[in-house]
């Protein structure tokens, strides 16, 4: 072959050549740039041939509607991808996406994973879930060492929880719970009275989503007073101050608290607050005239509760 020849063959093999692929990176910065679609479509050949990171970032790309039509359940079929594969991202997006449209089995499955990871969103939430018995055994110790290692990574609502929670508990249990919070290392599973948690096989990411995140924190939002039991009379008391009778992971369970004491004649005349704080529902009931006629009501109705001030 002249050598005329055997340049053109060359070039035409470097021509045919398969680019080489671009990184989770590439996708990332296009990203950035508002390049939505140029970023998925980096992404979606890597997460086709089974990068955790891409996978997620597509699914976060489908939960965001950017790029894609926005499609829950093409967004939930790539999290659980990366979730397989032991992504932290991914097992915790997926738990709280599927947790909040009311499976609950199914989302505690994938936020105990991240969980038994140390991650803050995921420890309160089935810290919450363990402390109440909502959808698991009920572990009210094992509940205050998850939301008291959220808590310590600067998670506010986990924070707040967790005062909730010292007001409830009794001194020697909330000792066992902080001691079996602190029997592990940071970033390590907190370990089960029962048997040991298994930690998950998570793949370091190369980079994220910057919005990709569920968050757990965001502003305290008071929905209206919900329905009264049959035969209670209409709120007609006045005051600056609730009690407080539980933080739930469901409304559904605040709902079936107040349904059992509505009817107390200690509450009489006032009414249940659903309070929204993050990924948990605050029972409230008021108004009470005075922080000591709040605490007369808590002691009457033999339920543990504490007063609050109204917001």
């Amino acid at each position: 072959m002249s050598p005329k020849y055997l340049v053109v063959a060359m070039i035409a093999a470097v021509v045919a050549a398969p680019l080489p692929a671009q990184s989770v990176k590439a996708g990332i910065d296009a990203w950035q740039r508002a390049d939505y679609p140029g970023a998925v479509a980096i992404w979606r050949p890597l997460a086709e041939a089974g990068d955790a990171d891409a996978q997620f970032n597509i699914g976060q790309a489908y939960r965001l509607g950017r790029g894609v039509p926005l499609d829950l359940a093409a967004a939930k079929i790539w999290f659980e991808r990366a979730a397989r594969s032991g992504h932290l991202d991914a097992q915790t997006t997926l738990g709280l996406l599927i947790f909040q449209n009311g499976d609950r089995a199914g989302g505690l499955k994938w936020l105990k994973q991240a969980a038994d990871q140390g991650e803050p969103r995921a420890l309160l939430v089935y810290g919450t879930a363990l402390y109440n018995g909502d959808g698991v055994t009920q572990d009210r110790i094992l509940g205050y060492a998850f939301v008291s290692r959220a808590a310590s990574q600067g998670l506010q609502p986990a924070q707040e929880t967790l005062a909730q929670l010292e007001q409830l508990m009794t001194a020697a249990d909330r000792q066992k719970g902080a001691a079996l919070a602190r029997s592990v290392p940071a970033g390590s599973p907190v370990p089960s009275k029962t048997k040991p948690i298994k930690l998950a096989t998570a793949k370091t990411p190369i980079a994220r989503v910057p919005v990709a995140r569920v968050p757990v924190a965001r502003a305290p939002a008071e929905k209206a007073p919900g329905p009264k039991a049959p035969g209670a009379p209409a709120s007609s008391a006045t005051g600056g101050w609730r009690i407080q009778l539980g933080a739930f992971s469901q409304r559904g369970g605040a709902e079936a608290l107040y349904q059992r004491v509505a009817g107390k004649p200690a509450l009489a005349g006032r009414s249940p607050y659903y309070v929204a704080s993050g990924a948990v529902t605050r029972l409230q009931v008021g108004p009470f005239a005075s922080k000591a006629a709040a605490a007369a009501a808590c002691s009457a109705i033999g339920v543990p509760c504490f007063p609050v001030p109204a917001k």
